[in-house]
């Protein structure tokens, strides 16, 4: 990591990491959706869909992890350089992902009753 002549302030730094903790808390969050999406009972969802939403959901969850750190070295670099901050590439992904496996997870409990 690059490392400028001042150091950033101690409050960004510290916020800087509490949003990196935040990303592997959601990743925790999904991954303990997706086994609980496979431990769902075979009489609300079919069980290839039930295996489709919680590979989803793992995915997403082993992509938040992973890109987490990458996210907050480059967060870090851009305050030691006073550069503006990188937009967070993920969040879409994520937001999108979990609308999406939430909207298929409603419809599948709409149609079973």
């Amino acid at each position: 990591m690059d490392i400028s002549r001042d150091e950033p302030d101690p409050r960004f730094t510290l916020a800087n990491e509490r949003t990196f903790l935040t990303w592997l808390s959601t990743s925790l969050a999904l991954s303990a959706g997706g086994v609980a999406m496979a431990a769902v009972s075979a009489d609300v969802f079919v069980p290839w869909m039930r295996t489709v939403l919680a590979l989803t959901l793992v995915s997403l969850s082993a992509l938040c992890a992973a890109m987490a750190y990458p996210r907050w070295r480059r967060v870090q670099r851009a305050l030691r350089q006073a550069a503006p901050l990188p937009a967070p590439a993920i969040a879409p992904l994520l937001g999108y992902g979990v609308a999406a496996v939430a909207v298929l997870a409603m419809i599948l409990i709409l149609l079973g009753r």
